[in-house]
């Protein structure tokens, strides 16, 4: 049973920082790929970054490139994002999401099997 629970978002000036934490507490974490989402308000849910199995491969949205870092560590079933030089445009629920079927990062979100249920990131003028 996968379950994703995210942590870290919050309230942060523009040009700031925040470290996002989703921890599965499943036993088979290592075998997903997962990646991080984002949905503003009216908006559709976009993808924004993600990591393959072993987190050797990694890949970001043009929009976030040189500002967020997606790491795991598979010993702790925890990915993180790491976003720095926030700007009011990034502002959204930020979900985690796991996907099982094969090793490819995927952009869709209905690649995606298990998602977690979203950090609110706000970022301020």
């Amino acid at each position: 049973q996968v379950q994703l629970v995210e942590s870290g978002g919050g309230l942060v000036q523009a040009g700031g920082s925040l470290r996002l934490s989703c921890v599965d507490s499943g036993r088979t974490f290592s075998s997903y790929v997962m990646s991080w989402f984002r949905q503003a308000p009216g908006k559709e849910r976009e993808f924004v970054s993600g990591i393959s199995r072993g987190g050797g491969n990694t890949y970001y949205t043009d929009s976030v490139k040189g500002r967020f870092t997606i790491s795991r560590d598979n010993a702790k079933n925890t990915v993180y994002l790491q976003m720095n030089s926030l700007k009011v445009e990034d502002t959204a629920m930020y979900y985690c999401a796991a996907k099982r079927r094969d090793a490819s990062i995927q952009l869709a979100k209905a690649q995606y099997d298990y998602w977690g249920q979203g950090t609110q990131v706000t970022v301020s003028s």
